[in-house]
């Protein structure tokens, strides 16, 4: 089966190098433009893109996925079946040019979490299970008729970084299974209950922002789902700090007091305290408690 892959970072690379182990042939890859990237402000390629370069797949990096070039390239190139993870929203001019259709890898359980941040949205609601889905794309964003789902456990361990690392290896193997399924003609597809929807909204600098008159156990579990990126935060005597790790702790604060011994924070919430595990002052690294404490105070 001829098949072009839209996708951008390294959750989706995970798939390609299932992909490029199977029977089938990626014969086109479609990622984004080239971007400036860390502090050096270096343009650099995608993981996506990267990858195709290394295994000689032809890339396409549309500026437009709506534009007629864009579209004729892909008529061209004649695939069977278009894979999304991890991209943009496709047009219908797009998704339903090949003959199998188009499906998308969604980092859920669907119904459940459509919208753009699914992975750190179920560990910010502190939930003990997520999981994938692999859906037919449809006119209105993550609403097509489903073909597998498979569950992933979240740890209480798990931050965003780990939890999207398991959901990685998961996705793979799902989108290969939706490919084999597809392939032997064996095709079950299940409507989505809408009644069951709930959304995963793309996270903002205002959500990033902790607000300790919340409870500890709902700031702990914010702290997991944005870290290691983009990053908790807060300001303490007009500072800005982001925080990366917390531990639930049984100190008497008042929300928002912070307490520091020789190697430990601790602040006070709206119902319980928590203990700062690793911190970063602005325009420093990210470092542990012990070692900010070293060289600053709070």
């Amino acid at each position: 089966m001829k098949i072009v892959f839209f996708g951008t970072p390294s959750i989706a690379v995970k798939c390609l190098e299932r992909l490029a182990e199977s029977e089938h042939e990626v014969v086109a890859i479609v990622t984004v433009t080239d971007k400036e990237q860390g502090r050096g402000k270096k343009i650099l390629p995608s993981p996506v893109k990267q990858f195709a370069i290394e295994h000689n797949i032809p890339v396409i990096q549309p500026e437009s996925l709506k534009s007629e070039e864009f579209v004729s390239q892909l008529k061209e190139i004649n695939a069977d079946l278009f894979i999304v993870v991890a991209f943009k929203i496709l047009p219908a001019s797009v998704y339903n040019l090949p003959p199998m259709g188009s499906f998308n890898l969604h980092g859920s359980l669907l119904p459940k979490y459509r919208g753009a941040a699914p992975i750190q949205w179920a560990i910010i609601n502190g939930d003990k299970l997520t999981g994938l889905t692999t859906f037919k794309l449809a006119d209105k964003v993550d609403t097509g008729n489903i073909y597998l789902k498979e569950e992933v456990e979240i740890a209480n361990g798990d931050n965003f970084g780990s939890l999207y690392e398991k959901m990685a290896e998961v996705g793979a193997g799902l989108v290969i299974r939706t490919v084999e399924m597809l392939a032997s003609g064996n095709i079950h597809l299940l409507p989505q209950d809408d009644s069951l929807a709930s959304p995963a909204p793309k996270i903002t600098k205002e959500i990033c922002q902790l607000d300790f008159k919340k409870d500890a156990i709902s700031i702990h579990n914010l702290v997991r789902g944005l870290s290691p990126s983009p990053g908790a935060f807060f300001f303490h005597n007009d500072k800005h700090f982001k925080i990366y790790k917390t531990a639930l702790s049984d100190q008497k604060l008042y929300p928002g007091q912070v307490m520091t011994t020789k190697h430990q924070i601790f602040v006070g919430t709206g119902n319980g305290s928590l203990e700062i595990l690793e911190i970063q002052p602005e325009g420093k690294k990210r470092m542990t408690a012990d070692e900010f404490l070293r060289g600053y105070k709070l």
